[in-house]
């Protein structure tokens, strides 16, 4: 099987690149049951993309990296053939920045996946993965999520995310394309870069720093850890209905507040070094997603428990200070998820 990973020198992309490659950490290795012959990583290398995340692998014969912008259309056109499998993780994905600046987040996340759905079409390729996130169902006050729900974003980021969903489910009821969509809780773990919450308070923290605080700190997150996310994007493009969508959810649900404290106490710091800030433009207040699903369906369990990956998460960042030190020398903004 050979497999085209847009974004896959990111957070998540990059996550799944090393798991079907079996990187020798334990954590990872042999967890996939997929098996490629060969993976193509398409990655532009934006702030967020870091070629660092794939070193684990480099070396594997499997493995070839592309260095464009899945809005070339040209370029696309070029790599899609000979790929039977794209899994699409490139985006714009972070919320303050979609406030900042909508344009950029329209133009990969929208443009951008319909570039991909084309060539896609244009070559055959048997199945087209398209990654996505909770957000676009928008904020829910009590129960959960199904993926039948309605799709109500309020951030530009969101709003972007709901456009490329709907493109991706379209391609697939008008072309007969094999479209599957997964929607995924809040992600956290090694390799993310530090304008997220969790990494900005860990590595602040670790500085001797001061962490935002957004609001009341009520807003509530599922949090899931990349790996379980991985596990579960894997199963779909295994065995997903074509046309589906699936969510992928953690199943631990925290106030930011929440979050806060056990990051403080893995850190071994006080609230002395929390600063209140106000709140974020159309802050969503509660993200619930319901995995029935692809549970079911698929047999799909989060596997670790968040005290445990927190614990581990916080330690990946003490035992690499090389990798994320370079990077809060860029722009960071502050994070509530």
């Amino acid at each position: 099987m050979r497999i085209l990973v847009t974004g896959g020198a990111g957070f998540i992309g990059s996550e799944y690149v090393r798991m079907l490659l079996g990187a020798p950490d334990g954590a990872r290795a042999g967890d996939s049951q997929l098996a490629p012959t060969a993976i193509t990583v398409l990655d532009k290398l934006t702030y967020s993309g870091n070629l660092h995340n794939l070193t684990a692998v480099w070396d594997d014969p499997r493995l070839r990296f592309v260095q464009g912008d899945i809005c070339d259309a040209a370029l696309v056109d070029e790599v899609t053939p000979g790929h039977d499998v794209v899994v699409h993780f490139a985006a714009e994905s972070h919320v303050d920045r979609s406030i900042a600046g909508a344009a950029p987040f329209v133009t990969t996340n929208v443009l951008g996946t319909q570039t991909l759905l084309d060539a896609v079409l244009r070559h055959g390729t048997a199945r087209f993965v398209h990654v996505s996130t909770d957000e676009v169902y928008g904020s829910i006050d009590v129960g959960s999520w199904t993926e039948e729900w309605p799709l109500s974003p309020n951030s530009p980021y969101s709003a972007s995310k709901a456009g490329s969903d709907l493109l991706a489910l379209a391609y697939h009821r008008t072309h007969g394309m094999d479209v599957v969509v997964t929607r995924c809780s809040n992600n956290y773990g090694p390799y993310q870069f530090p304008e997220k919450v969790i990494p900005l308070f860990v590595t602040n923290l670790l500085d001797g720093g001061t962490v935002p605080l957004y609001g009341d700190g009520d807003n509530v997150r599922d949090w899931l850890h990349v790996h379980d996310h991985c596990r579960g994007i894997a199963l779909v493009q295994e065995r997903g209905r074509a046309g589906e969508v699936y969510n992928i959810g953690g199943g631990t649900e925290l106030t930011n507040k929440e979050l806060t404290g056990r990051l403080l106490e893995a850190c071994g710091a006080g609230w002395d070094r929390v600063v209140p800030v106000a709140d974020r433009k159309g802050h969503d207040r509660r993200y619930s997603l319901d995995i029935s699903k692809i549970s079911n369906e698929l047999g799909y369990t989060p596997s670790i428990d968040l005290d445990h990956g927190l614990i581990q998460t916080v330690q990946w960042y003490r035992d690499n200070r090389h990798w994320w030190q370079p990077l809060k020398n860029k722009t960071t903004t502050p994070a509530a998820g």
